[in-house]
């Protein structure tokens, strides 16, 4: 069983148009909708990987509800805690004649107090019997930020790889309780270090403070460019295959989601990495984010470049 832990999750509307035009009624010619937001990414993919999983987080309102029954239809365990807000709708935008895709987030709501006493409850029901826990996502309004300190110390006191995808505060804290593994984004890396970081020297200089600092192995996704991994001894860099992409929305959280697979079944990290990537470019190919085909998993992987730097 593996553990995906995320307080802001979201409905997911996703939009088609052939030719957005701004300050103009448009059509959309197609619409779908579905969950969404980084844990429930995760927690799909892995679903769609043959992972048991269970998931926990917030949930309020008819879209919490929604959260939930579309959990369950997926397969996935659920053990959220139910809030007076509602939860967030995110939309997406795909313009297919200029090829462009935007994404509408609305900003997640501050929750009591308690429901973080709560949600830790439902965290400590299911870690035990866990071989992994995926933490991913940014803390609501004035949450605690050392909520995923406080679960990565549960997650190795229990045996379980501790895995931290966040940014900032709630990144900084975690690697106070020493993560397995963390992985953010270039972007988020920047962030978290305090400086830009021009190129891939600069970002491995900024994985071996954040290594000195308590992680023990960090993955950097950066959207279409190389992939750099280190485990403590080795840096990888991981080239993703080329593909005609339809919406790259929750690809980092696939990438995640694959990483995290093959680590439990046994792989050293580059090797993960290669599953990762294929999961992230397999997301890309459909139009809900964090949805995949295994098979198209399975045969990305082969296309997937893993270098030893």
């Amino acid at each position: 069983m593996i553990l995906c832990v995320g307080p802001t999750p979201a409905i997911q509307r996703v939009m088609v148009f052939p030719n957005l035009r701004v300050d103009a009624v448009n059509r959309a010619i197609q619409t779908i909708e579905g969950i969404a937001g980084k844990s429930v990414n995760v927690a799909k993919v892995l679903r769609s990987l043959g992972e048991e999983v269970i998931a926990t987080g917030f949930a309020g309102g008819k879209r919490g509800n929604q959260l939930l029954a579309n959990l369950k239809s997926q397969g996935a365990n659920a053990d959220f805690v139910t809030v007076p807000t509602e939860t967030r709708q995110c939309t997406t935008i795909i313009d297919r004649g200029a090829d462009t895709i935007t994404e509408l987030v609305e900003e997640s709501q501050p929750v009591p107090a308690s429901a973080y006493e709560e949600l830790k409850r439902a965290i400590e029901r299911s870690i035990t019997d866990c071989t992994a826990v995926v933490m991913s996502g940014t803390i609501t309004p004035g949450g605690p930020t050392d909520l995923y300190a406080w679960c990565t110390e549960r997650a190795n006191t229990a045996g379980a790889i501790s895995v931290v995808d966040a940014q900032g505060a709630a990144l900084l804290e975690a690697l106070k309780a020493k993560p397995a593994l963390i992985k953010p984004n270039r972007t988020e890396l920047a962030a978290t270090v305090n400086r830009e970081l021009r190129d891939d020297a600069a970002v491995l200089a900024a994985i071996r403070e954040l290594h000195a600092r308590g992680a023990r192995h960090i993955v950097i996704t950066a959207g279409k460019d190389p992939i750099l991994a280190f485990d403590g001894v080795n840096p990888w860099r991981i080239i993703a295959p080329q593909i005609k992409p339809m919406n790259p929305i929750g690809s980092g959280d696939s990438f995640t989601a694959g990483l995290v697979w093959r680590l439990v079944h046994g792989d050293h990290l580059g090797e993960a990495c290669r599953w990762g990537a294929a999961a992230g470019a397999a997301n890309a190919l459909t139009l809900m984010a964090g949805e995949v085909n295994a098979e198209d998993v399975r045969r990305l992987a082969n296309e997937v470049r893993v270098e030893r730097m």
